[in-house]
């Protein structure tokens, strides 16, 4: 039998390691981020790929850097014949990459060469595409250039967000991994080289990519907040103090202003002037207070027609 060692992090990834584990493979151990502190009260948290691993009984071995060669050596004296990774967060040395006879592969979820990095369902929201997809691939020693063995496409509905999009993507990529992996164990699967004209990126999320410029247009700015919801969350000021931005819609505003303006207040919305068209704020998370709509939050600060977001 095949011997796995699977590498994740994320909930996105949770789902691909019990797949793997109710087809039946030999997931000889299951590798993933060390645990952090969540939450205001800095709880220790494990991963949800740990957490799935030990519902499972599999053993779980967490690395702070795969780039220290000893704790590298752990998995390879796991004598593994395949890696599956699917949103682990660490770069895998070359040895590691070498070590087993099928190679690693990824599960990466944009239609690659598109999108390559940490945040390629974010940025193919923010940039307001209609469709992307997972992709099955080898890696190598570049940044998910490795060549391609499969593919499926996911359309991106109008009102689909990040996070939705990691459970509709991790869903296609968990079907598109059980379809696959049987060709890439007997060896008869797809290898298509990338090609390098079409390569576009997809970094992690920065603290600028997170703040509204409200002199863009209403669609990118809604495309913008479901881009960066429920994670990161996109954010603004209002006298000079940050409000975050959970949910927005495109108004429907004949009304014109300077950007950033409050054009109006309606009974569930705070309807702002951008550089082409108007946003309506749904829900919104002053500094120092909890997530609201917009309905609770009017009925606290005086905001007026004519104030300003920054």
């Amino acid at each position: 039998m095949t011997k796995i060692v699977f590498m994740g992090t994320p909930a996105f990834s949770a789902p691909i390691l019990r797949m793997l584990v109710e087809e039946g493979h030999e997931v000889v151990s299951v590798v993933t981020q060390p645990d952090r502190p969540v939450g205001r009260k800095k709880i220790l948290t494990p991963t949800p790929v740990k957490e799935q691993a030990l519902a499972l009984g599999l053993p779980v071995y967490q690395p702070e850097k795969l780039k220290d060669p000893e704790q590298a050596q752990k998995i390879l004296d796991l004598q593994p014949d395949l890696i599956v990774t699917a949103a682990f967060g660490q770069i895998l040395p070359t040895a590691v990459l070498e070590a087993p006879k099928l190679g690693a592969i990824n599960v990466h979820a944009s239609l690659l060469p598109e999108y390559r990095g940490g945040a390629p369902i974010h940025q193919a929201i923010i940039d307001g595409k209609q469709q992307t997809g997972v992709t099955i691939m080898y890696m190598v020693d570049r940044l998910d250039a490795g060549d391609i063995i499969s593919q499926t496409t996911v359309p991106i509905e109008e009102a689909d967000h990040t996070g939705s999009m990691f459970e509709k993507l991790s869903a296609a990529g968990m079907e598109l991994l059980k379809e696959t992996l049987p060709s890439i164990i007997d060896g008869t699967n797809a290898r298509i080289p990338q090609d390098e004209e079409r390569v576009s990126f997809a970094r992690n999320i920065s603290r600028d990519q997170e703040r509204l410029d409200w002199n863009k247009s209403a669609r990118d700015l809604y495309n913008q907040v479901r881009g960066l919801h429920p994670w990161p969350v996109a954010f603004t000021s209002l006298d000079r103090t940050n409000v975050k931005i959970w949910r927005a819609e495109i108004a429907d505003s004949v009304k014109t202003a300077e950007p950033g303006e409050v054009l109006e207040l309606t009974e569930d919305a705070i309807i702002v002037q951008t550089g082409e068209g108007a946003l309506a704020i749904k829900e919104l998370q002053p500094a120092g207070k909890k997530r609201m709509t917009a309905q609770d939050y009017l009925r606290g600060p005086k905001l007026q027609a004519g104030d300003r977001f920054e």
